[in-house]
């Protein structure tokens, strides 16, 4: 057995998910084609097989835990290689997935990897702030999930334009965020959510958490603003 699957054996029993041999294989054609994409253009900094499980696909895969996805759809903002959208329709089929990337080459490697695994998934290069001021993006979907992608009242107004109501935000983060949280309350209110709850948990040897946002009320036009002003400005 390849040290990338062991680890995902382990991070998985850890994190209370049955990972099939068939799930397994897919993980590992993942990885492979990451590995060897990853050689010709920087999709990641992280490369060892361990590492790799760890804080890339088990990361992605926790919000198995969080969140009721069979049947659901969700939009991964700022996807790079595909974490954690990839992963999550891999482990359940039903989901309707769509990856958002602004960078090009990520997004003609996402449309590679997806043949390669035989994966029916929306790649879209572009901007959530813009995204989510087009009729078929706005508010359609149950779930939006991004990692490492902005503070949380900037991810707040990127993010919760796209979920319906009584959809959610998830947003994950370090284990410690009690911060970011206090920061991105008047942002969350002004969108339109509310905190539901932090779900914590450890796939690997670092704690990681994610802020479940649920969505209560419609996000009020003129939001999101362009970017250069939520940068400048943030709620």
């Amino acid at each position: 057995m390849s040290e990338f699957a062991d680890a995902i054996l382990q991070g998985a029993e850890k994190i209370g998910l049955i990972v099939s041999a068939e799930l397994l294989e897919q993980l590992e054609k993942y990885r492979s084609f990451l590995a060897l994409k990853n050689e010709l253009m920087n999709l990641t900094a992280i490369e060892g097989e361990r590492d790799c499980a760890e804080k890339h696909f088990l990361d992605s895969l926790a919000l198995l835990g969080c969140a009721e996805l069979v049947g659901r759809r969700i939009i991964d903002v700022g996807t790079g290689a595909g974490f954690p959208g990839l992963p999550l329709k891999l482990a359940e089929p039903s989901l309707g997935l769509t990856l958002l990337d602004s960078a090009g080459k990520k997004i003609v490697f996402l449309k590679e990897l997806c043949a390669l695994l035989g994966v029916e998934a929306e790649c879209v290069q572009g901007r959530a702030e813009e995204l989510s001021l087009m009729k078929e993006y706005r508010g359609a979907y149950d779930y939006c999930a991004s990692r490492a992608l902005a503070r949380m009242n900037v991810l707040a107004e990127l993010c919760l334009p796209l979920v319906k109501t009584g959809g959610a935000l998830l947003a994950m983060k370090a284990r410690d965020c009690l911060d970011e949280l206090k920061e991105a309350e008047k942002a969350v209110k002004i969108l339109g959510g509310e905190v539901e709850r932090v779900y914590e948990y450890s796939a690997g040897p670092v704690p990681r958490s994610v802020v479940i946002i649920r969505k209560i009320s419609d996000t009020p036009p003129g939001y999101p603003r362009r970017y250069s002003k939520i940068q400048k400005s943030p709620l």
